[in-house]
């Protein structure tokens, strides 16, 4: 978490103004971040990621929020890149939760990742995708890594929504 604070490069690819460029046409001119990392799948058993909407997890005042990941190595199919059901933005937010805990995947027994395609970069290259898109991964099978930096961009209006936690 957090790779801007480790080291200048990460720094420089948070802020790099051709990425900016085009995430202020998504969500306007006022931008702000609330999240990063670094997602790496290992060679042969890097982890699948469930189907699942970033909303989920951070849930703000409006939704002009996306994620834009730039492919340190190339992602593929074979190494576990990012797959994406088109349109979904658009519609509902899916539950996450399995009897009343947050499990961080979809949860609906009806839910089927029908249509999904995958998104393959050449490293250097960048994907971004909306916080309701639903998307996940498959395991890495190949025999090469499959690095992603990710940064979380959202419209400067946009702010957290913070639930209650009771404690008995």
């Amino acid at each position: 978490k957090l790779p801007s604070a480790q080291h200048p490069v990460y720094a420089a690819a948070l802020r790099h103004q051709g990425v900016l460029d085009i995430v202020s046409q998504l969500v306007g001119p006022s931008i702000r971040t609330n999240g990063e990392k670094l997602n790496m799948k290992s060679a042969e058993w890097g982890s699948p990621v469930e189907w699942h909407q970033d909303w989920a997890f951070y849930p703000h005042t409006n939704d002009d929020m996306l994620a834009v990941g730039i492919a340190i190595d190339d992602m593929t199919l074979d190494n576990g890149c990012l797959l994406v059901i088109p349109g979904t933005h658009r519609g509902p937010v899916y539950d996450h939760h399995q009897d009343g805990v947050f499990v961080g995947g979809v949860t609906d027994p009806a839910f089927r990742p029908e249509g999904a395609v995958p998104i393959e970069v050449d490293s250097g290259g960048i994907s971004i995708h909306h916080v309701r898109l639903l998307h996940g991964s498959a395991p890495n099978r190949s025999n090469s890594e499959r690095r992603l930096l990710l940064f979380q961009y959202l419209a400067g209006d946009a702010w957290p929504l913070h639930g209650a936690i009771g404690v008995k």
